[in-house]
């Protein structure tokens, strides 16, 4: 019999009005939402990481390698590109190598933290990162520490829902949707009084899909980086993209 596990999901956003906190209690049988809150600072959400067996940060936490050695070289008047940078070119400096790794089984692309404005978020979730370390939380950007790197959209296509175009309050009946169709599924989920808070806001809802894919990781039920993917890994992070039935979280 598995042990009581409280994970916590983060749908980090570059500011606090659009970061939520989910946190859940996983018993045996159960699971239930202990709490939801939007519009998280950067202290909730170290309190709610440092309360946590496992926590799903949906942000990427590291930018590509190559990306790095490019902006590097430029700023070091060191570049040397004698056939150009043409597309193929910067899309291999635009992903991670998680990021292919994700593409290739969904066959959809991350935001890229390199090229996209959801790199003023991996800036806060950097720092946020650093403040764990320091006050001696395990980090590993591959997953294996506290923190672990999730993508609520790409984790609920894994388990069969379908989170399309449900963001923003002209798709609220599509959210709703997607909170009836998650309740049917996971009938062992209790929302309790923050069903209505899912139901009014995506930040919220895919703050406990990515308290979900915590579990996930949890218990090993996600992909992980083989030997090659490791060292990239390491710096530029990797998602945890769940395997197995949504189900299965149970234990």
């Amino acid at each position: 019999m598995l042990r009581r596990m409280r994970t916590v999901g983060v749908d980090l956003a570059a500011e606090p009005k659009g970061t939520a906190i989910a946190s859940i209690e996983w018993t045996p049988g159960r699971a239930t939402v202990l709490d939801v809150v939007v519009g998280a600072d950067d202290d909730r959400i170290v309190a709610a990481v440092e309360s946590a067996d496992k926590a799903g940060i949906d942000c990427p936490l590291g930018w590509p390698a190559a990306f790095i050695e490019f902006v590097t070289d430029h700023q070091a008047h060191a570049l040397s590109t004698p056939d150009g940078v043409d597309k193929d070119r910067r899309r291999g400096l635009a992903y991670r190598a998680t990021d292919r790794a994700v593409y290739e089984k969904t066959r959809r692309w991350p935001l890229s933290v390199a090229t996209d404005r959801i790199a003023h978020t991996a800036m806060r979730a950097a720092g946020l990162l650093s403040r764990l370390a320091k006050g001696g939380q395990p980090v590993d950007r591959t997953g294996s520490g506290v923190v672990v790197e999730v993508y609520p959209a790409a984790s609920m296509r894994q388990w069969g829902l379908k989170p399309d175009r449900y963001k923003g309050t002209p798709n609220l009946p599509a959210l709703g949707e997607l909170v009836d169709t998650l309740r049917q599924m996971a009938h062992w989920l209790h929302l309790g009084e923050y069903e209505e808070a899912c139901r009014k806001s995506d930040h919220a809802f895919d703050a406990v899909v990515a308290a979900l894919a915590a579990r996930a990781a949890a218990l090993g039920l996600v992909t992980v980086p083989d030997a090659e993917e490791l060292t990239l890994a390491s710096t530029e992070g990797w998602i945890a993209l769940p395997v197995g039935e949504l189900h299965e979280l149970l234990g």
